[in-house]
């Protein structure tokens, strides 16, 4: 088996790897993620080279990519920042909800201003009671007449306050648990709609939002596909955004191990390279194994996809192994750098804190083993 990227890959690596360093930067980032701003000036360079409809269909003016240059693009756009990566990432995986299943009305209405940049997109279904059971919802979305109107209270919902965003929220239209979900398609403008930025300790540029629904009214029209299917259609939203999420790990995980090893051999105690202590060179052998396993379960994961095949299994195996491994590295940075690793300037503090999210955002890890265990057939 062949583990190297085609000449394609490599070159869309490459090319990706050479825009963070020269149109982004580490100093970009920090400055956002100090400022709690959203990096509205990178997301534009990304629209303006059509790179926000990697995963649009062509027919709809996307790149239609696969599975695995969309890791690719994940991982390399990480590199400083998961959070950085998830205020770009976030409206591209959402808009497939629209791009796959929405109407043409709502095709045509979206995504042109998704794709220049004009029309931001954010996923809401987690609620105050209802976390990792997302399908114990209770925001409802009652038809009346042509219009939904919507009551109810949504949380975690990232990137949902920002100009031109409209929520994929996630409501219930019926009384079965699984069946009676639909995801409606709401403007974050719509009178009704109340949204309160937390003040969480990651997230901080993309930011993460509260959301209070009171007789919120949205036309009929704005549900997404058939009344009913949302659990189906957040299935599917959920296997491509845990690959990108894992993919992002992996990435911060190369950089927080890199930035690691390049401040032990720099810096010297005891006459000697902190390097060249047995104690730190086998924990950064240890982590650049798992860097390594980490990136071939994303991989495999996405090259399932690719082929169009299921691999509900094999992004909840990447999810959970790489976020582990962004936690290991990062903390090991943290340990190594001592009372550097708590300025901001050296930004293992920032990977430190967003490894630690990742094992809950996008579904906890302890879901992701229950999802493993499930298709195992346990």
């Amino acid at each position: 088996m062949d583990f190297r990227f085609t000449d394609e890959q490599q070159m869309w690596f490459d090319t990706l790897s050479t825009f963070m360093e020269k149109e982004v930067g580490r100093e970009y980032i920090r400055e956002h993620d100090a400022s709690r701003v959203f990096p509205e000036e990178a997301y534009q360079k990304f629209a303006e080279r059509g790179w926000l409809g990697l995963l649009v269909p062509e027919a709809e003016g996307g790149l239609e990519a696969d599975a695995v240059m969309y890791a690719i693009f994940c991982e390399v756009i990480a590199k400083y920042s998961l959070d950085f990566a998830a205020a770009i990432m976030t409206s591209m995986f959402t808009a497939t909800n629209i791009a796959h299943n929405g109407t043409r009305e709502q095709k045509d209405a979206y995504l042109p201003g998704f794709l220049n940049g004009d029309i931001k997109f954010a996923i809401s279904i987690s609620e105050p009671e209802a976390g990792s059971d997302a399908a114990g919802l209770a925001t409802k979305a009652v038809l009346d007449g042509d219009e939904w109107v919507l009551n109810g209270n949504k949380v975690f919902c990232s990137g949902a306050h920002l100009p031109g965003t409209v929520i994929n929220l996630m409501a219930r239209t019926g009384s079965d648990k699984h069946g009676g979900i639909s995801m409606i398609l709401v403007p974050n403008d719509t009178p009704g709609v109340d949204i309160r930025k937390l003040d969480t300790i990651v997230r901080r540029s993309l930011g993460t939002t509260e959301i209070f629904l009171t007789d919120a009214r949205v036309p009929q029209t704005n549900i997404i596909g058939e009344a009913g299917m949302g659990w189906t259609y957040v299935g599917q939203h959920l296997e491509w955004e845990r690959l990108s999420l894992a993919a992002t790990y992996v990435g911060n995980a190369r950089t927080a191990l890199d930035d690691t090893v390049e401040y032990t051999k720099a810096r010297h105690q005891f006459g000697r390279p902190l390097s060249s202590f047995q104690v730190l060179k086998h924990r950064m052998a240890e982590r650049e194994t798992e860097v390594n396993a980490a990136r071939l379960l994303v991989y495999s994961a996405a090259t399932k996809l690719a082929r169009g095949e299921q691999a509900l299994k094999d992004v909840s195996m990447a999810k959970v192994y790489a976020a582990d491994v962004a936690y290991r590295c990062a903390f090991d940075g943290m340990q190594a750098l001592g009372g550097y690793a708590q300025l901001p300037e050296y930004d293992m503090e920032r990977y430190f804190r967003e490894a630690k999210h990742a094992m809950v955002g996008g579904g906890t890890s302890e879901i992701q083993r229950s999802i493993i265990a499930r298709q195992m057939g346990l």
